[in-house]
């Protein structure tokens, strides 16, 4: 069975408290809150809505997070130590594995796209089956189908 759409007000969630790892920081004392708005049927991926007050930390991501500024802005500084400035409407991917450090002046609020990472063996394998399932007109469809479609008949 699958979860129905998810629609949520991101401006409006109810967000709780989720703390900057201690050590991660650099200056200032950032407090930060976060609600989880959705997660996938597979559990590999969700979505949530991230603010955080002024301060300056460092951040490692263990998953992809592509995110999107609603409102405040921020200096990251990538592993290069370029800094770039975010704002309301900015989309910024970080790959998994990768650090950044933030400088966040007053406030920023995000809406943030995680997803857990996987082998890329593994994940050659799933677009290859999403593939094979597109090709036999079966996306979405039960792997069982697949298995009867294929097999010889008679069987």
């Amino acid at each position: 069975m699958y979860t129905p759409i998810v629609i949520a007000a991101a401006t409006t969630a109810d967000l709780e408290p989720a703390a900057v790892t201690p050590d991660w920081v650099l200056n200032g004392m950032p407090e930060t809150r976060s609600k989880k708005l959705a997660r996938s049927h597979d559990r590999t991926s969700h979505v949530m809505v991230w603010d955080c007050t002024a301060g300056h930390f460092n951040w490692h991501y263990n998953k992809d997070e592509t995110l999107v500024v609603i409102s405040g802005e921020a200096f990251i500084t990538n592993e290069h130590g370029e800094e770039c400035r975010i704002g309301p409407d900015d989309v910024v991917f970080f790959p998994a594995g990768t650090s950044s450090t933030w400088r966040v002046p007053r406030y920023i609020k995000k809406v943030a796209f995680l997803r857990h990472t996987m082998p890329r063996p593994l994940g050659f394998s799933v677009l290859a089956w999403n593939l094979l399932l597109r090709i036999v007109g079966l996306r979405g469809g039960s792997p069982l189908m697949l298995a009867f479609l294929l097999s010889p008949v008679g069987v």
